[in-house]
């Protein structure tokens, strides 16, 4: 099979001899970024926008300094220089340790707190995420520790919300906001991410006079309340989609990208997928207010819901548009 050959970028930077802390700074943003060093002063990263800026940036700290420095473009020359090269990049190690940490840690699970087992495997997915970001080229490894820790995600969810609904195979609803308004809505007690998402976005754009029942038996919920993010509810999972998605798209609130976006942070850390760069940080959040608040469903929610507000805000200024 050919080998496509890549393009790089190369590094070649000299400084004075006593400048001991800017070559301490070069060196933690090289290594920061991936960059594989070659020899002394040679380093190279594969080419993207990302790497011209950080190797320009280095260049005019060193010329600043009264040292000199360049950025050399170049495409290798044949496959076995390719192969030289990438596997400067290999971070099939730090897979290795990572996958490692996972198995101590699936061992260990069901002796941890929820709230103390959420905080280590969001420190795990930070660490991957890491990783992750400097790996060029990336293969079976990084895949399989993708494997693994979403796994380990799914049997977390599984001892703490045994109760997690399934994704129905159906068509989601439309459904008119001014039907229910001023309504009753339940869902399971002791909330957690897509629960209290979903009823953020309830009492946020669908019913502002909305009020919740804590549920500890779902399948008991009455008639008349609407029900969400169980198996039986009206709202709740469809094929792919979490509960909170199934709510934005029957009303019509999907077209809105700050929620799109929102959707997908709580859809990866309900059930996986595609990861997101704000997961780790608001599972942290949600588990340190959980263990604050213990049974009380209605102060999570209202904390929680401030920090829904504040990520919406801030989407805000990302997406464009106004609230």
């Amino acid at each position: 099979m050919d080998v496509k050959l890549s393009t790089w970028l190369m590094l070649v930077v000299s400084l004075p001899g006593r400048s001991q802390t800017l070559r301490m700074r070069l060196w933690r943003a090289l290594k920061g970024a991936g960059a594989a060093m070659l020899r002394d002063g040679v380093y190279v990263l594969p080419e993207s926008d990302g790497a011209q800026v950080l190797f320009k940036a280095q260049v005019g700290e060193a010329n600043q300094a009264g040292g000199s420095a360049h950025v050399v473009p170049f495409t290798s020359t044949d496959p076995s220089q390719e192969a030289e090269l990438r596997a400067a990049f290999d971070r099939t190690q730090a897979y290795a340790r990572g996958l490692e940490s996972l198995a101590v840690l699936r061992r260990g699970l069901r002796q941890l707190g929820e709230a103390e087992a959420r905080k280590r495997i969001a420190a795990a997915r930070r660490e991957l995420e890491a990783v992750a970001a400097i790996d060029f080229f990336p293969g079976a490894a990084r895949a399989r520790v993708e494997t693994t820790l979403t796994d380990l995600e799914h049997a977390l969810n599984a001892q703490f919300a045994p109760d997690e609904p399934h994704g129905k195979k159906t068509a989601i609803p439309h459904c008119r906001m001014q039907d229910y308004r001023g309504r009753v809505w339940a869902t399971r007690r002791h909330l957690w991410i897509d629960r209290v998402a979903s009823a953020w976005l309830i009492r946020r754009f669908i019913d502002p006079r909305a009020e919740f029942r804590w549920l500890k038996k779902p399948a008991a919920c009455p008639k008349h309340i609407v029900g969400f993010d169980f198996d039986g509810a009206q709202f709740s999972h469809v094929g792919a989609r979490v509960t909170f998605e199934v709510l934005a798209a029957s009303f019509g609130l999907d077209r809105d990208p700050r929620l799109a976006r929102l959707g997908r942070l709580i859809g990866y850390l309900d059930i996986g997928g595609v990861p997101v760069a704000d997961a780790a940080g608001f599972a942290s959040v949600m588990a340190g207010a959980r263990a604050r608040h213990g049974e009380d469903d209605n102060a999570l929610l209202a904390d929680m819901s401030t920090v829904l507000d504040c990520l919406y805000a801030a989407y805000s200024e990302t997406e464009g548009g106004s609230p």
